[in-house]
């Protein structure tokens, strides 16, 4: 059996998310091949040895390492945004496909110089856009490519966290504009941004308010917080009005300071014959609206209804179609597609193409921000 050898370059929350994916594909895809944990890289050498018992045959704290290892055919780019660059331009020339956690860079520029190289290769790329591979959305979009919508007027999507409301909460790199590019916007309204874009195409303009409500917090030295305080560089909350190529208009809302909420991603797409509607934290359901239904007093049928997507996934034999489905199992949908698409040599989605036009969403907002003004795309 062919074997396919991954390198994870950083091994925080999401490496280790990406590792355990990996680990689990077998038993939901049969595939013909054997993925192999060969290398990882994270920036301490304690964390090294941690990431060792999660499976791979060798941990350094030096990226480059993993690059240039022969067995080695994948990276995984899950470092801080500003590391996205470099490590996938060297890993492309080295001949490895990669997956990429989003956003694609910190800025457009950087962001443009990734795919001109990916363009000079024949390997594969893929975003980490992961909740594309949650069958309730699959299946959105298929209603909305199948015309049940009718015309779409509008839509409205919202991705809220409430982990950055202790404004004792320490400084990290997701906080620093260098290193992260961005703030709410980048880390939640990515996924939004992508989502609106697969479901209901391009995006032609954009008018954004992005503010940063807490605006110093401690500063963390030698793994502990001190009295010691800094200023915060990117957004807690972005709001975006939105219009696509296709006329239809929306918003988008993405913070890290919605009291009360986990893990809230939301969007509602209203059309001319009908409308759709999701929530994450009811990962197993889409909820759909008919105009054509009867709705006339006493017997009539119009309203949501809520159709069953569970684990509907049409490729993948275990555990079969009834079985609720939980965070981790579209993470290992994405990434199966993406080894599918190495073996099968037949193009990934998301690529960084779809990273690119994202990019360019994020960057306009941000513009839009500062300047007070719509931004063309």
């Amino acid at each position: 059996m062919k074997e396919l050898g991954v390198g994870i370059i950083g091994c925080g929350f999401i490496g280790k998310v990406h590792a355990l994916s990996y680990i689990n594909i077998p038993y939901y895809y049969n595939l013909p091949v054997k993925i192999k944990l060969v290398g990882v890289c994270t920036s301490r050498e304690e964390t090294c040895k941690k990431a060792m018992e999660l499976g791979f045959e060798f941990a350094t704290t030096d990226y480059h390492e993993v690059i240039a290892r022969k067995d080695i055919d994948i990276i995984n780019c899950c470092t801080p945004n500003d590391l996205h660059r470099e490590i996938l331009i060297e890993a492309m020339k080295a001949g490895k496909h990669v997956y990429c956690e989003k956003p694609l860079a910190t800025n457009l520029k950087e962001a443009m110089e990734i795919i001109e190289v990916a363009k000079e290769t024949n390997l594969k790329h893929q975003m980490a856009f992961e909740y594309r591979y949650i069958p309730a959305i699959m299946r959105a979009k298929q209603l909305v490519e199948e015309g049940f919508l009718g015309d779409v007027f509008q839509f409205r999507a919202f991705y809220l966290h409430s982990g950055y409301i202790d404004p004792a909460r320490t400084i990290t790199w997701r906080m620093q504009k260098e290193k992260s590019g961005g703030g709410a916007l980048f880390d939640l309204g990515s996924h939004i941004i992508d989502l609106m874009r697969a479901l209901l195409g391009e995006y032609a303009e954009v008018n954004a308010l992005c503010e940063t409500m807490i605006k110093e917090r401690p500063v963390k030295e030698g793994g502990q917080a001190t009295f010691s305080t800094g200023r915060v560089e990117v957004d807690d909350i972005a709001l975006l009005q939105v219009r696509m190529k296709s006329g239809a208009v929306g918003t988008l809302e993405a913070t890290r300071l919605a009291t009360g909420a986990n893990n809230d991603l939301k969007f509602e797409i209203n059309g001319s014959s009908g409308a759709i509607a999701f929530n994450l934290m009811e990962p197993n359901w889409l909820y759909v609206y008919d105009v054509r239904d009867r709705g006339e007093p006493i017997g009539g049928m119009r309203g949501y209804r809520r159709i069953e997507t569970v684990q509907r996934y049409p490729d993948a034999p275990f555990p079969g179609p009834k079985f609720e489905i939980g965070w981790m199992r579209y993470n290992i949908a994405a990434l199966a597609a993406f080894v599918k698409s190495i073996i099968e040599d037949r193009p990934c989605s998301p690529d960084l193409y779809d990273g690119v036009k994202v990019q360019e969403v994020l960057e306009a907002a941000q513009k839009s921000a500062q300047e007070g003004r719509w931004m063309k795309l």
